[in-house]
């Protein structure tokens, strides 16, 4: 893989990480899983990474072995965005917002339950926006991620990284392409 790639897979990491919640309900693993391959980085490590910048366990391997400076991964661990709650809850109940949801939760989603990641993930996003005055952060949505060990889907993820050579392509992946599944709709004879 280039650099470039290696960055952009910590980039969609960070994207799909972005928001916060009830302490009852907080993400506390992060678990890559591919076939019979499972690993597990917790949650706290993100979070003492993004704190002090300093990588502990098997995140400090993980960096290492794909070559990335401890400091630039914390550094995208604390970037947010500012959204407005109510906008991200509107958006995210529209046809599109599903669309992307839906994109998103084949790569991110609750452990063993594949089939509410959409769901999850808009919890995440609505209730880290909420818990943090409408900013979301990497480590704040894991905080507000509705189960304990979230799965990031190996495959899924490579195959999107494969796809998206640039965040122009990212971005494009994520707005565009949910748009072809509600226009393949237009068109198309009634009762087929």
């Amino acid at each position: 893989m280039t650099r470039q790639c290696h960055r952009l897979g910590a980039a969609l990491l960070g994207l799909g990480l972005c928001a916060s919640s009830p302490a009852a309900l907080a993400g506390e693993n992060l678990v890559f899983v591919s076939g019979a391959f499972r690993r597990s980085i917790p949650v706290a490590d993100l979070e003492h990474l993004a704190t002090t910048g300093e990588a502990r366990g098997l995140l400090a391997d993980v960096l290492k072995f794909s070559k990335q400076k401890p400091e630039e991964a914390a550094k995208l661990l604390n970037q947010s965005m500012t959204v407005p709650v109510v906008l991200v809850s509107r958006l995210l109940n529209t046809s599109i917002g599903e669309a992307i949801l839906a994109r998103a939760a084949q790569i991110i989603y609750p452990l063993n339950a594949e089939t509410v990641g959409v769901q999850a993930m808009r919890s995440a996003l609505v209730l880290g926006a909420a818990e943090d005055s409408g900013k979301l952060s990497p480590i704040g949505f894991l905080k507000a991620y509705p189960t304990n060990e979230i799965e990031v889907s190996i495959p899924a993820l490579l195959g999107l990284m494969s796809k998206a050579s640039s965040v122009t392509d990212l971005v494009r992946f994520f707005s565009e392409s949910p748009l072809d599944g509600l226009r393949g709709d237009v068109g198309a004879k009634p009762g087929s």
